[in-house]
This record gives structure tokens, sequence and C-alpha cells, in this order.
């Protein structure tokens, strides 16, 4: 479900599929060519969130902000870039994810992260808050580590996944049709 939160509404890109299983809420965007999967949720209620092109947000995912208070005076939204694969059931909250990065499945990403473009994050590892994930490297764990440099293979490969669920999301939007 797309829905308002205050006077917020959600922007989305008319070639992005969301699912009609998934909610996006407030003050959210959503770039070209991005798909959004079942039983994600996607709240820009207290700060936004923004979303880049060709990037998947893949099932049961929860994608959150931190609000502006007492400890945090300015908050903190949520902006992850272009071409950017967001496994099954991530949680991503108040970071940022740069371009052409993978987030393996179960993963969080808490809040003040900044992971920088060339990033994949290993299945079920843990970014605890205020980490900076440098560009071109493989992390893994709880608490997230940096392990090694990706391969040529590997930095190929996020470009081809996030092609993947373009194709893949066409395909969905034909369906409806």
């Amino acid at each position: 479900m797309i829905r308002p939160f205050g006077s917020n509404t959600p922007q989305i890109a008319a070639s992005c599929y969301i699912d009609p299983n998934a909610d996006v809420i407030g003050d959210v965007i959503i770039g070209e060519n991005s798909s959004v999967w079942p039983q994600t949720v996607i709240r820009g209620d207290v700060n936004y969130i923004r979303i880049g092109q060709s990037t998947n947000i893949q099932d049961g995912c929860v994608l959150h902000v931190s609000h502006a208070g007492e400890y945090n005076p300015q908050g903190a939204a949520l902006i992850i870039g272009d071409n950017v694969t967001v496994g099954h059931k991530v949680v991503l909250h108040a970071c940022k994810i740069g371009n052409d990065c993978l987030i393996g499945m179960g993963a969080v990403v808490m809040d003040d992260v900044v992971v920088e473009n060339h990033v994949m994050i290993g299945a079920g590892s843990v970014v605890t808050p205020r980490k900076i994930l440098k560009s071109g490297h493989l992390y893994l764990g709880s608490p997230c580590k940096r392990v090694r440099k990706l391969e040529a293979k590997e930095l190929e490969y996020l470009g081809y996944s996030a092609q993947h669920y373009v194709r893949l999301k066409n395909r969905y939007i034909d369906e409806l049709k």
C-alpha cells in the first residue's frame, strides 16, 4: 500500500514496480526502474527516505529513519543510491548506502552508517552505528568487519544483480497489464 503521512505522499517513478503487499509511507522518493518486493515496509514518517534508480528492495525488508530530537537534533534520513541490491529481510535504519552495492540477506545496517560505492555486505552481518564501509570491499560478520577487496568478478556482479531485478520488475509489470 502506498500512503501519505502528514503532508508527505510517496513519489514513485512511473517505471517502478511496487508489490501490492509492500507498504510505502510518507516522505519517500523512489527513482526510475527500481522495485520494492512483497512484505517490505518503507516508512518515511519522521524523516525522509530516498531510493535511487535501478535499485531493488527485496522481500521482507524494513527501511526506516531517525527523528529529530533531544539526542539527535537533525535526526537521520535513509539514502540509498543507484543500482543497489538490498537482499531479503534486510533492515536499513537511518543510514547512507552508495551506488552499486549489495546488502546480503538478513543484514542490519544501523544509524549514521555510511556505505561507500561498490561495497558488498555479507548475509546476516550487523553494521553498528556510525561506521564507514570503504569502497571496493567485502564486509562480513556481527559486528561487521572488512574482510578483503572485492574481486573484478564480484564488482561486475553488483551491476548484474541490479539489472537482473530491473528485468524481473519489467516482467511483473507486464503480467499486471
